[in-house]
């Protein structure tokens, strides 16, 4: 069975794979904070991204102090699962550059990602992209390490397929409340919650807009949180919304019990992965030539859907069947 061939293998042959990242992203600012974060996502196996918080989260006036506590983490045996990501300062902080400089070699083998916050067009963020590449080469750091974006701005929001197409890019995020804070009070504070913020014009276009860029060059479209923080069922339904209705594949979340509400509301259906993991397996088997399921045609094209699928299913935590479990994963 080993020596045929695997989905990540037969089914991308030349072309880059769309990220198949966790679909919660878990922001934490303290060490105290970020410590319980990453003792749950231990406790979890893993199933959601920490994003290491320089900016809002973090106190101010210890910047340097601050990035130093999160390289010392992030390279401490507490991070077990290397999933864990950074949010550095904005392009018009002064402070951006040091956390480049003090993250980037002491950790860049070991972080999920750097968040943008704050752009205003897209030359900003491409000019931080470079300093950032450049930070990794004198560091001796080969790999490319994956740039999120937070579109809250109107520039930024015009530029969002300019943003989306740069290098090293994995997810657009979508950041609601300086968004609205932007439209200095067309868009009404209760928009910040639900229904407003999937109801209202101006944030209807603007999250599409985001998730259709992001699509559109390969990157994750990633959706605001919610505010109300303790409702899970809240969150369980704005991350719902956002995925059916809007297509975000991944969202925030700013308190431990949103985490589970987020994974519930975004993982693939049981009865999908089922039909999934049959479909793959009878390709394999077939060599990924085309087959027949249940009397309709399958072929590589198909397969790339459904082998996302398992993926998902595995970041989720939802069950996979036990032969599709043993020869994919």
């Amino acid at each position: 069975m080993s020596k045929l061939p695997h989905p990540k293998d037969a089914l991308f042959e030349g072309e880059k794979p769309f990220p198949i990242i966790p679909a919660c992203e878990h922001f934490a600012g303290s060490e105290k904070l970020i410590t319980k974060a990453l003792e749950l996502q231990n406790k979890l196996g893993g199933l959601f991204d920490i994003t290491m918080d320089c900016e809002d989260g973090a106190q101010t006036g210890k910047e340097k102090e601050h990035a130093e506590m999160i390289v010392r983490i992030q390279n401490s045996e507490l991070n077990m699962h290397n999933m864990s990501g950074v949010r550095i300062h904005d392009y018009t902080n002064s402070f951006w550059k040091q956390d480049v400089d003090i993250i980037v070699p002491g950790a860049g083998n070991k972080i999920a990602y750097i968040t943008i916050p704050k752009p205003t067009k897209a030359s900003q963020v491409e000019e931080m992209i470079t300093y950032i590449q450049a930070a990794a080469k004198k560091a001796g750091i080969t790999r490319e390490i994956p740039i999120h974006v937070l579109i809250e701005t109107h520039g930024a929001l015009a530029d969002v397929d300019k943003i989306a197409a740069l290098p090293w890019m994995q997810v657009v995020d979508f950041g609601l409340m300086d968004f609205i804070s932007g439209h200095h009070g067309a868009i009404p504070a209760s928009c910040m919650k639900s229904p407003g913020q999937f109801d209202h014009e101006l944030l209807r276009r603007a999250k599409a807009s985001c998730v259709a860029a992001a699509l559109a060059h390969g990157v994750i479209p990633a959706h605001n949180v919610t505010l109300d923080l303790k409702n899970q069922y809240q969150t369980y339904k704005d991350a719902k919304r956002a995925h059916d209705e809007f297509g975000f594949l991944r969202m925030w979340s700013i308190y431990p019990t949103q985490i589970q509400a987020i994974l519930d509301a975004m993982a693939p259906d049981y009865s999908e992965v089922q039909t999934s993991a049959a479909i793959l397996v009878k390709a394999q088997d077939a060599e990924w030539g085309p087959i027949q399921h249940d009397g309709d045609l399958h072929d590589r094209a198909t397969y790339r859907y459904f082998w996302e699928v398992l993926q998902k299913a595995k970041l989720t935590g939802i069950a996979i069947p036990e032969e599709a479990a043993k020869r994919f994963f």
